[in-house]
């Protein structure tokens, strides 16, 4: 007997329309149908929706009149599509986790990230780091080093079994995508490491450098800004002028916008691709459409290389600033509130807005649904290295500093020492690794959520963190069929650097 798929997804549209969007997911379908055929389709539901352990779960679209059934076609039609299927539930959770694995071990093919951690030291002293004990707590001092050139050589020798382990030959020509993370990565003490690290890369063959920086010391790097050397940064402006400066400040109490807004404008005219990221909570988020007119004033969107988003803070050092944090759901919906009032706010991103660029050319060009699938939630469940000045290799850099859940090390021979468990652990978390994932609709396109923001509210690695993204995504979905409708133009952001 024909049901309806346990990976439905049911998006509303305004009221007053004879239709609804469907979407599936795991076959990628994307389809607007009537409102009596949803219904048919709904009416043949054999189970519940599983709901997530955290985040906002809005109500599903109810069955809206009467039943009736549609034409033969229209039935086969849904079946090839996917919204109907002649599986029972168990057998379509082990088909859909059939794909998960598929999609998966494609994930962890190619040449992998690495992230090399200059310095575990900062010359910012932001309250929500969640590295400030570091620089703050005396018992941490010892990890307050530079990464030293023998370092980089170890690590350098050890990359080819690295890439071998994920399928590459040794004598592949893929470029390497290398980034500079901290710490602070690119202080002006760093400068000499860091030139070090992209001339041996460079030597050993294709490479691509971003880094992911406070920006107060780009000054020391200006000769290696720009294409071909370190062409992207992602660069951190907590509100306008007077807010950032009472949030991310020096040792000594000072502000530093002035300083990392001087270097955004010359990275930019270096041809360097400049992403500022804003770091929101209950505290900032109306400071957004001051500091959208600062970037407007500062003439950076003029430049195509350049772009901004807000992102909520996901971890706090007490539980005041805990108290203050926004999920997901609720900044997408303040900042949507905003653009309704302050026009320069479309400079400043939402979470979802990449995706809904993404979903809007699947109705507009039939692009691949598939591109939008992830199994797990980030590079750290696939084949990023996060390197330490100490060639210990983690798999997540919230998750650095600690050697006891490091996935690894680099010995002074260049070979690799490996705590299997950690790597397995890490590397073996996907949707299918909890029931709650694995029954769940969205699966593919939240990935699960976060590992560590998890593991911090439940003490569960393999649990999942929805965020709201459920109600977020039929949101974006619904939105961006509208937008397709209306033929309003498309606007594609670069990739971030946050992987």
């Amino acid at each position: 007997m024909l049901r309806a798929s346990s990976y439905n997804i049911y998006v509303d549209l305004p009221a007053g329309r004879d239709e609804l969007l469907l979407a599936h997911g795991y076959s990628g379908a994307y389809d607007a149908v009537t409102l009596s055929t949803a219904n048919y389709v709904r009416s043949r539901e054999t189970r519940r929706p599983p709901k997530p352990l955290y985040g906002d779960w809005s109500a599903e679209p109810t069955i809206d009149g009467p039943v009736t059934e549609p034409l033969a076609s229209t039935i086969e039609l849904l079946k090839r599509r996917g919204y109907l299927t002649d599986m029972t539930e168990e057998e379509e959770e082990s088909f859909f986790s059939s794909i998960v694995a598929e999609i998966h071990k494609s994930e962890s093919v190619g040449v992998p990230l690495y992230l090399f951690m200059t310095t575990y030291d900062c010359n910012l002293r932001c309250g929500y780091c969640f590295q400030d004990h570091m620089r703050t707590n005396p018992a941490f001092g010892h990890l307050l080093t530079r990464m030293t050139p023998s370092v980089v050589d170890r690590i350098f020798a050890a990359m080819p079994r690295l890439e071998a382990h994920h399928g590459l030959g040794s004598n592949h020509d893929l470029p390497r995508n290398i980034i500079f993370f901290g710490g602070e990565p690119l202080l002006e003490a760093n400068r000499p490491i860091v030139e070090y690290i992209i001339i041996k890369a460079n030597r050993m063959g294709r490479a691509n450098f971003s880094a992911i920086t406070n920006g107060t010391d780009l000054h020391a790097y200006q000769d290696l800004l720009g294409p071909g050397c370190l062409s992207a940064l992602q660069i951190t402006l907590d509100g306008p002028s007077k807010e950032h400066d009472k949030r991310r400040v020096y040792a000594d109490g000072s502000g530093s916008f002035d300083r990392i807004a001087r270097h955004i404008t010359m990275a930019l005219e270096l041809g360097v691709r400049v992403e500022v990221r804003t770091n929101i909570d209950a505290n900032n988020v109306t400071e957004l459409p001051d500091l959208a007119a600062e970037l407007a004033a500062h003439g950076w969107h003029r430049y195509n290389n350049f772009s901004a988003y807000a992102a909520p803070i996901s971890g706090g050092t007490d539980a005041a600033s805990r108290q203050t944090m926004l999920g997901s759901l609720e900044l997408d919906t303040r900042i949507t509130q905003l653009r309704e009032d302050f026009p320069y706010m479309r400079l400043i991103d939402r979470p979802d807005d990449g995706l809904q660029s993404r979903i809007r050319l699947i109705f507009e060009q039939r692009s691949d649904p598939f591109v939008n699938f992830r199994a797990s939630f980030c590079a750290a469940h696939g084949k990023m290295y996060v390197f330490d000045p100490f060639a210990d290799i983690y798999a997540c850099w919230e998750k650095t500093g600690d050697a006891r859940i490091r996935i690894g090390r680099v010995t002074e021979a260049g070979e690799i020492e490996s705590k299997v468990l950690n790597n397995e652990k890490w590397r073996s978390r996907t949707v299918t690794s909890n029931p709650v994932c694995r029954q769940c609709r969205f699966a593919l396109y939240c990935g699960g959520g976060c590992a560590v923001l998890a593991l911090g509210q439940k003490g569960q690695f393999f649990s999942n963190h929805c965020d709201g993204f459920q109600a977020r995504f039929r949101t974006i979905v619904g939105q961006a069929y509208l937008e397709h409708e209306a033929g309003d133009a498309v606007v594609m952001r670069g990739d971030r650097l946050v992987y």
